[in-house]
């Protein structure tokens, strides 16, 4: 079955209470850029028409979304923006705006929507979003108005509904970290808010999934984690304040019981426990310019609670629009256009409300609703008949329910029942709510729609409380409870609780709490007048925009699927003014149009009017309808417009418009084409003459100063080299710099490749120091590069290698066959020593180890021996034995021959009775045992190369002595004299 229909352009539709397939891309692309009436009744096809006449008339519009509370108003609203947000145009900067928009309503709904006895996201504020547009046609900014947001429900909920939404949000899907940080706990039952309604979890609202959304809302409007910290202390805050206990004292004054919760508070609010605590149980007077202090009973602390809850969340939930509207501000620099933006307006107000117990927020919320159908017959019934009057059409008028007689009722100054409880709430002595109620029936007792228990008649009475009065608006008969009218008009906080406020330290209550209403001496306005006033303005700005309409309506209460309440919906369909405005559109005319657009779009179709008329457009038309054959009662002629009753009659002549310019389209194809593709010929060729003689003046003039850059470079590079010599003038600055370039480049290209590379270009005269500088910084470049790549090993082996080098290098024969080959860290292993004598060292670690030959000291025999290097010692071992240590401090020296031999002398203290003298050892790797030695030892500078001969002590004063000789064959013997005689060959082992 249908659920959308149209009445006219009013677009009546049902809430399913389930989800249909109908809001996909696929139906906006449907819908996008059709004719009204072309498709089926949907509110794309609404959004769409408003958006068409916004970019072609370039005038404002706005679409009205009303109907009873549950009747689908703030899904229709949603639907419209994601409409808008798939089909605009859009850019990077835009699709920031659409997202931001988009996001503006999981904010406003969980900070401002609740579930009510009559819908689960019932809006508890009126809510009107304009939608800015630039000449593109793109979504550039956006701004929201908020109405009478009803802050009772922080404090008090009817049996069946919650609190707001974010309350909720918060303790089921706030992170633990979080929770901790505000204080809270995850079950709704530990908080007095909560509970009044006994509901705390509803089924078909999942809180910890739109805890998720309502997060990414805040951080694409521009949110950063610290003021969704500050504005989540608020939220908590207003939960704690709930929990603030209170007892009276012997003198019955109130006392706060609860010491945990302010401290709470103090945190959260970033105020000084001590001051809200007093603050809560005190109240403020200044009276003939002296603070007053009075203590608070336990029923005004309780109010004084309350008071504070309401205005920290109202003030809070003010702020919050502000920042949502900072974030959706239209910023010229960043849409540039050339032509001012347009506004499309959205309305989605709460809708009409009866309950069994109405307070003053239902009043205010009717109120709203009488002056919104105000509205909707002024646009619709009342302009459609006074048009037919002014354009001289007969017909016969419908008639219907104007319900101005109840707006000023309301309304009308000094009479109106706003001005009444103004001047209750204002005038000194003892106003109360029944006293109101006095002064309302004295006042306006002979009003056909206003009725107290007072006025009835004794059938009516039964159903009528002392306390209450009822309005018959335009909807029906609700009977209102004055109980609290006074105090929620006033909307008083006392004078200490904004003082503690103000001194908050939090950012957002700063800046809720305006320090200059504690010195403002006017009274502010009530919140009824403050209602009254802002709804005023709403009424100018819908007035000032091109209406459209979509009329919800609720099919049943028990918000169930497939489900209709005929009685329900006949009420609906009544006070919606369905039928009045279905009775105009029956007995009138579907379109209507000006006689020179008329013309101007169907001429082609009459002979006689095409291409021109040149009489009057009234005449024109005339002829034009009875060419094409319109009945008598298909049409009316008015003063300045045409009038057609049916549909099918502007879609027949639409019909007849299409196959006419399509006949048109293929007369005038062949000729015009003809022409144009002459036309193209001739400017194509007009063209490419151009085009080739720009071009070959381009190439000349090129070619010519190629030349004369040629010539020029040429003769400064001759008179450069003719003035070379002469010191740097303007004659030979080029070619100088041109030498000094060239080298440069040859330079770049013949760079040395390492170190051992000398190679280096010879430089002009005038670069000499400079060449030697970049030398120098080569080589130094090439050498940390060198360096940076040398491995610890590696480095040890070249230190190795220099300390060789300093001690032998031109000193001794065979050190020329020792460096190419590298120094090993030991020519023995562990394997190879035997384990007495490593047991015997102990931890002393071996740093190097050598098999040498020793020679005895007296018969110069040869013994096998191993070397070991220590970190202290020098140690001589035969097989497992140590034959003799030598500590570094005792070796005094080291002698080898100049020759290519491998003897070499350690030189012994000789006073240390340990030692038995030097010790003459042989070594096949000379070079390489002396270097280590003399490094572990630290005799680098010890080590003494001897020609012709070496003196050794023997032991006990007496002397050696090792003659070095050259031959043909490597021999070392005792010689005939005593000595020791080495013949070497020329070149060693190594």
């Amino acid at each position: 079955s249908l659920f959308q229909t149209y009445i006219g352009s009013v677009l009546v539709s049902v809430n399913p209470y389930k989800d249909l397939e109908i809001y996909s891309k696929q139906n906006m692309e449907r819908y996008r850029g059709v004719s009204f009436y072309e498709v089926s009744p949907h509110l794309y096809a609404i959004a769409d028409n408003a958006y068409r006449s916004l970019r072609t008339e370039r005038k404002d519009q706005c679409i009205l979304i009303s109907g009873e509370s549950g009747a689908g108003k703030t899904e229709a609203t949603k639907k419209i923006l994601q409409y808008y947000a798939v089909t605009c145009p859009a850019s990077q900067q835009v699709e920031t705006v659409k997202d931001r928009l988009l996001q503006s309503n999981p904010i406003l709904e969980a900070f401002g929507n609740a579930k009510t006895l009559r819908n689960d996201n019932s809006s508890r504020f009126g809510k009107y979003m304009d939608v800015q547009f630039d000449y593109r046609g793109a979504p550039v900014g956006g701004h929201i108005l908020n109405y009478l947001l009803e802050k009772s429900r922080v404090v008090h909920q009817n049996n069946g509904e919650r609190n707001f939404h974010i309350f909720y949000q918060l303790l089921e899907g706030g992170e633990e970290d979080l929770l901790r940080r505000l204080g809270l706990e995850k079950n709704p039952q530990q908080y007095h808010y909560l509970v009044k309604g006994h509901c705390a979890r509803v089924s078909s609202i999942n809180d910890k999934n739109d805890w998720k959304i309502v997060r990414r809302a805040l951080s694409i409007i521009s949110f950063n984690d610290n003021e969704v910290e500050d504005l989540l202390s608020i939220v908590a805050s207003v939960l704690h304040l709930g929990n603030v206990q209170f007892a009276a004292d012997e003198q019955g004054n109130a006392q706060v019981t609860t010491e945990n919760q302010i401290k709470y508070l103090a945190r959260l609010l970033a105020v000084e426990g001590s001051v809200l605590r007093d603050a809560l149980i005190h109240k403020k007077i200044i009276a003939k310019g002296e603070e007053l202090i009075s203590p608070l009973n336990l029923e005004q602390a309780a109010y004084a609670r309350d008071a504070l809850a309401k205005a920290i969340y109202g003030r809070t939930f003010s702020w919050l629009v502000n920042k949502v509207n900072k974030s959706l501000a239209y910023k010229e620099g960043e849409f540039p256009g050339w032509r001012s933006t347009t506004v499309l307006g959205l309305l989605d107000i709460y809708g009409f409300e009866v309950f069994q117990h109405n307070s003053f927020e239902q009043f205010c919320i009717n109120y709203c609703n009488e002056k919104l159908q105000q509205l909707f017959i002024e646009l619709t019934l009342k302009s459609e008949q006074e048009e037919y009057e002014s354009e001289g059409i007969a017909w016969e008028p419908v008639q219907y329910f104007n319900n101005k007689i109840i707006c000023d009722l309301v309304e009308e100054k000094f009479k109106g029942i706003i001005s009444i409880l103004d001047e209750e709430c204002l005038r000194p002595g003892d106003a109360t709510d029944t006293t109101f109620l006095e002064k309302l029936e004295e006042t306006v007792k002979n009003h056909p729609h206003f009725l107290t228990h007072k006025l009835a008649d004794q059938k009516t009475r039964k159903s009528l409380g002392r306390e209450e009065f009822r309005l018959l608006h335009y909807a029906g008969e609700v009977t209102y409870s004055v109980a609290g009218f006074l105090d929620k008009n006033n909307d008083l906080l006392f004078r200490n609780l904004k003082e503690a406020m103000c001194n908050s330290e939090n950012p957002i209550i700063n800046q809720c709490f305006d320090r200059t209403e504690l010195t403002d001496k006017k009274r502010p306005e009530t919140a009824a007048t403050q209602f009254k006033n802002s709804l005023s303005k709403l009424m100018e700005i819908l007035m000032s925009k091109e209406p459209s309409y979509i009329r919800c309506i609720k099919p049943n209460d028990a918000k169930q699927a497939d489900r209709f309440n005929e009685v329900l919906i006949r009420h609906q369909v009544k006070y919606l003014g369905l039928m009045e405005n279905l009775r105009v559109r029956r007995a009138g005319f579907a379109y209507r149009r000006k006689y020179e657009v008329f013309l101007q779009r169907y001429k082609s179709l009459c002979p006689e009017t095409w291409p021109t008329w040149d009489g009057r457009p009234h005449d024109g038309v005339a002829v034009l309808v009875k060419h094409l054959g319109y009945k008598q009662e298909e049409y009316k002629m008015g003063r300045t417009k045409i009038f057609i009753r049916f549909p099918k009659t502007l879609f027949a002549t639409e019909d007849a418009l299409e196959v006419r310019k399509q006949s048109l389209a293929t007369k005038m194809q062949a000729t015009w084409r003809g022409f144009y593709r002459r036309k193209k010929f001739l400017h194509m060729k007009h063209s490419a003459i151009a085009i080739q003689s720009w071009w070959r003046g381009t190439l000349g003039r090129r070619k010519a100063a190629k030349r004369k850059w040629a010539v020029e470079t040429i003769r400064r590079f001759i008179k450069g080299f003719i003035y070379r010599n002469h010191p740097r003038c303007p004659e030979n600055e080029y070619f100088l710099d041109y030498i000094r370039f060239s080298f440069l480049m040859n330079l770049k290209r013949n760079l040395p490749k390492n170190v051992l590379d000398k190679s280096w270009p010879t430089p002009p005269p005038s670069l000499c120091e400079a060449s030697q500088l970049l030398r120098q910084l080569c080589m130094q470049n090439m050498v940390w590069t060198y360096c940076k790549r040398i491995s610890p090993e590696w480095k040890q082996q070249l230190e190795q290698k220099v300390i060789a080098s300093e001690i032998f290098k031109g000193k001794k024969d065979n050190y020329p066959q020792s460096v190419p080959r590298l120094f090993i860290n030991t020519r023995l292993g562990n394997e190879e020593i035997n384990a007495k004598v490593l047991q015997a060292l102990e931890n002393e670690a071996i740093k190097y180890a050598v098999p040498v030959t020793k020679y005895d000291r007296k018969g110069y025999k040869a013994r096998a021996r191993q070397l070991l290097l220590t970190q202290n010692a020098v140690i001589i071992v035969e097989e497992s034995k140590i034959k003799q240590r030598i500590d570094h401090a005792n070796l005094t020296g080291i002698s080898v021959s100049s020759l290519s031999d491998n003897l070499f002398v350690l030189h012994v203290h000789c006073e240390d009775n340990k030692q038995k003298g030097d010790v003459v050892l042989q070594s096949d790797h000379v070079i390489e045992t002396l270097t280590k030695t003399a490094m572990q030892a630290g005799k680098v500078d010890n080590v003494n190369i001897n020609q012709g001969s070496i003196k050794f002590t023997v032991g006990q004063g007496k002397e050696g002595i090792i003659d070095f000789v050259s031959g043909s064959e490597l021999l070392i013997a005792k010689a005939k004299n005593g000595h020791l005689t080495v013949v070497s060959t020329g070149s060693g082992w190594e």
